[in-house]
């Protein structure tokens, strides 16, 4: 992957966030929402995906945890841009994960708590991090890509469908969304571009209000 293929994605990344932001709030630059306190919580969430517990069996849920490292993605791109830290230096970070091993299991517990120590002791967030953590799970820029797009339409559906106020049902058809999410974005057969439109289309289709 290039740089400019990443300076490219990281810039379609940036504007879909900033729609999703302004969508939520104009003015949410200036509203001090705690984006760190997100992150950590998010972490908690994606180590409970893996499995940590050594007293029962737990399977790993892989595409659960690359979808939560994706949601932590949302908060911290929200933090750059909000903070003025979004420059070429988070590209260069981004082309440089490595992730061609298999995940191994301690180094990827490891990774998630240096990820949620970091956003405790900062209350901001930091790429390097964050680029352990992508790479202990194999989470290639590409992917994280793909996944982001199909996140962030799910987030932009949920707003359009009462997340605010309560009224959005996260479980469809006794599954959660993220799962439908996965599931749609695995058998979408359509031109980059038009990803976002045809994923909110098949949302639509398919929630149960």
């Amino acid at each position: 992957m290039t740089p400019k293929h990443v300076s490219e994605m990281l810039q379609t990344m940036t504007a879909m966030q900033t729609a999703h932001n302004e969508q939520v709030h104009p003015q949410w630059r200036t509203q001090g929402y705690a984006y760190y306190r997100a992150i950590w919580v998010e972490c908690a969430e994606m180590l409970d995906h893996y499995g940590w517990k050594w007293w029962k069996k737990q399977t790993p849920d892989l595409n659960q945890v690359k979808l939560e490292l994706v949601d932590i993605w949302h908060f911290g791109l929200s933090e750059l841009i909000r903070s003025n830290r979004l420059d070429d230096q988070v590209g260069f970070a981004l082309s440089e994960v490595d992730a061609a091993a298999e995940p191994d299991p301690d180094a990827l517990r490891l990774a998630i708590e240096a990820l949620a120590e970091s956003s405790l002791r900062t209350r901001s967030f930091e790429m390097a991090p964050f680029i352990e953590a992508m790479s202990a799970l194999s989470l290639s820029v590409t992917e994280l890509f793909k996944l982001y797009v199909g996140k962030n339409v799910l987030n932009q559906f949920r707003q359009n469908n009462g997340y605010k106020d309560g009224s959005y049902r996260k479980i469809w058809q006794g599954r959660e969304d993220n799962e439908h999410l996965v599931d749609l974005l695995a058998r979408l057969d359509v031109a980059a571009s038009e990803v976002p439109n045809a994923l909110y289309r098949q949302l639509e289709a398919i929630y149960v209000r």
